[in-house]
């Protein structure tokens, strides 16, 4: 096992025991321990995610994962085994009051965004994805409509760490962006930005 390895799995087992967020639902929902230079950021999990103990286990991963084979030719399996999966809160945050699921609070996502911050600093990643507006909003500090940031290559400093950053919308079935224009359009542009980026087509060499 490597050191980033070891380093990992060390913040993966104080995820695992974490119970910080009173209003969360657990379990803590983490993926492997894996050394890699993509780093990939999502919301939250779902209500299922849980139960199969792996990010992005439902209707939206199944809808991300097709993007990426669409545009990489890489499997489920294959992606799961090479990019590094995160996500600004990492337990179910409940539903919201008016439907669909609520959004981590600030004192949540800051409570999780001490492991994620570890993460960045061992994995010193040189391409972040972050998927839909929250996770956006994290990496780039910026609160802008989708069509201003999907499709265009940015750089930032996130947690220390200077990274490139292409952001994806998130790929709920609840939402129709990415469906229509301009999101279709902007969709198959960040994808084929990521398919070109260094740091992925090493991942998938």
């Amino acid at each position: 096992m490597t050191d980033v390895l070891r380093k990992l799995a060390v913040v993966h087992r104080e995820l695992s025991a974490c119970a910080a967020c009173p209003k969360m639902i657990g379990p803590v929902v983490h993926g492997p321990a894996i050394d890699s230079r993509v780093f990939l950021l999502g919301q939250a999990p779902g209500p299922r995610e849980g139960g199969f103990g792996r990010p992005f286990a439902w209707t939206a991963g199944r809808t991300l994962f097709r993007w990426f084979h669409d545009a990489m030719g890489v499997t489920e399996a294959q992606f799961r085994e090479r990019i590094y999966m995160a996500a600004v809160a990492r337990c179910f945050p409940g539903k919201a009051k008016g439907g669909g699921d609520r959004k981590p609070n600030p004192e949540e996502i800051a409570r999780c965004g001490t492991f994620v911050g570890r993460e960045v600093g061992i994995l010193k990643p040189q391409l972040v994805i972050p998927v839909g507006s929250l996770a956006i909003e994290q990496v780039t500090g910026m609160r802008v409509p989708l069509a201003e940031i999907i499709g265009i290559p940015l750089s930032t400093r996130y947690y220390g760490i200077d990274t490139d950053v292409i952001a994806l919308p998130h790929p709920s079935g609840a939402s129709p962006w990415p469906k229509i224009e301009p999101g279709k359009t902007l969709l198959l542009r960040a994808m084929a930005l990521i398919a070109a980026h260094p740091a992925a087509i090493r991942a998938f060499a």
